[in-house]
C-alpha cells in the first residue's frame, strides 16, 4: 500500500511539474483588459500591469528646455558648415543642439558628433547621419501627420538616451543555412523576437519595410485575380502582424474587427493610422537610412552589410502610443519645418 502511495505522489509531483512548464509562457493574474467593442466579438485589448509598471519609465518623456527665441542672426551666419538648421536662430540652433545630445548621446556628449577641435568638420561619421536624421524628423512631422498626427517625434522617441536606438533591423541572411532539401525555408522553425518567438519566418521586415509586397492573406473570393496568396506570403503577413502587436504592446483587435479581419469595413480607426505607419516606415527606410551604407563603418552594419533600418518597435516600444503619446514636438516646432518646395535634401 505504501508503494502505491508514493508512486500516487511521485505522480502529482510530475504532473505539477509538466503543469509549470505549460503555463511557463502563460502571463500570471491578475490581468487588465479594456473592451472596445460589442460583447462577445472579442474586440478587448489586454495588459498586464506589471509589465506597464516596469516599463514606465522607458515610456516618460524628458522635460523640454526653455524656448529660444527666433530673433537675431540665423546660424548658418555665425557657424560654419551648417547646412540643415541653419534657418534657425542662434539660440534656437544652441537649444536644439543641447537637446540632441541630450537625447542621443547624454553619456558622450557633443564630441559623439563632433570633432572638439573643429566643430565645422564633418570627419566623423555621426555627424552626417545626424544632419540626415534631422532631415528625417522634419519630414516625419510636416509630411506623415497621417500617422503621428499633431503629436510628431523627435531624436528622443528613437533613441531614449541612447546612440543607437534600441530596436533596429537588418536584412536576414537566409543562406547557406535558410536553404535546405525542401527550398528555402525564408528564416521559418528559427524562433527570433521579431516574429514573438514562433515558427514565422523570422524576417518579415524585408518584403513590406523595404520592399513593397502585398501585405494580406487569401481573399474571401475563391480563384479570385490578385487575391490568390501562397501559404509563404501569408506567413510573412502574419509574421509582420505579430511584430506590430508586440511593437505596440496590444492586441490584435487593436486595429482589425474580430468579426473580419481581412475587411475594412467596420475596423477601428487604428487600422488606418498602421497602414500610414507602414508606409512610413518603408520610406524612411528607403530614403533615409539605406542611402547611408557608405557612410556607416562596417562594425555598425548587419551581416550583409546593410545599415540598421526602423520599423514599429523602433519608435513604440511597447506603447500603442510612443512615449504614450508624450507631445515632444510641440515643444520643438524646429523640427516641424518643411523643406522648402522644391528644395533638395541634404545629400550625406
Amino acid at each position: 500500500m505504501s508503494g502505491l502511495t508514493g508512486w500516487i505522489t511521485q505522480a502529482a509531483r510530475l504532473g505539477a511539474l509538466a503543469g509549470l512548464v505549460l503555463l511557463a509562457a502563460c502571463e500570471r493574474p491578475p490581468m487588465e483588459s479594456v473592451q472596445h467593442g460589442f460583447r462577445g466579438t472579442a474586440m478587448v485589448q489586454v495588459y498586464n500591469p506589471r509589465i506597464i509598471e516596469a516599463n514606465a519609465d522607458l515610456h516618460l518623456a524628458p522635460p523640454s528646455l526653455p524656448a529660444a527665441a527666433p530673433d537675431g542672426p540665423k546660424a548658418s551666419q555665425v557657424f560654419k558648415n551648417v547646412k540643415v538648421l541653419g534657418d534657425l536662430s542662434v539660440g534656437q540652433f544652441t537649444r536644439i543642439m543641447t537637446s540632441m545630445t541630450a537625447w542621443v548621446s547624454p553619456q558622450e556628449g557633443c564630441t559623439y558628433c563632433h570633432n572638439p577641435a573643429d566643430f565645422a568638420d564633418d570627419s566623423k561619421y555621426t555627424k552626417v547621419v545626424a544632419r540626415r536624421m534631422v532631415e528625417m524628423t522634419r519630414d516625419i512631422n510636416a509630411n506623415w501627420k497621417q500617422h503621428v498626427a499633431q503629436t510628431g517625434v523627435t531624436c528622443y522617441t528613437c533613441h531614449r538616451g541612447n546612440p543607437v536606438p534600441a530596436s533596429v533591423w537588418f536584412r536576414a541572411n537566409e543562406e547557406p543555412a535558410g536553404a535546405n532539401f525542401i527550398g528555402d525555408k525564408a528564416g521559418q522553425n528559427d524562433p527570433a523576437t521579431s516574429v514573438g518567438l514562433a515558427s514565422l519566418p523570422n524576417d518579415p521586415f524585408t518584403p513590406f519595410l523595404l520592399g513593397s509586397e502585398n501585405i494580406r492573406v487569401n481573399g474571401p473570393t475563391p480563384l479570385a485575380s490578385g487575391h490568390r496568396q501562397s501559404i509563404k506570403q501569408a506567413e510573412w503577413t502574419y509574421g509582420l502582424m505579430t511584430h506590430v502587436s508586440t511593437s505596440l504592446g496590444v492586441n490584435c483587435t487593436y486595429c482589425h474587427n474580430s468579426r473580419s479581419f481581412q475587411s475594412w469595413e467596420g475596423s477601428p480607426p487604428q487600422r488606418v493610422t498602421a497602414w500610414h505607419g507602414i508606409r512610413m516606415a518603408r520610406e524612411l527606410n528607403n530614403k533615409y537610412l539605406e542611402p547611408l551604407a557608405d557612410t556607416f563603418p562596417v562594425h555598425r552594419k548587419g551581416e550583409l552589410g546593410d545599415v540598421a533600418k526602423a520599423n514599429c518597435a523602433t519608435c513604440h516600444q511597447g506603447a500603442y502610443k510612443p512615449l504614450n503619446g508624450a507631445a515632444m514636438a510641440r515643444d520643438y516646432p524646429e523640427l516641424a519645418a518643411a523643406l522648402a518646395a522644391g528644395a533638395k535634401a541634404t545629400s550625406p
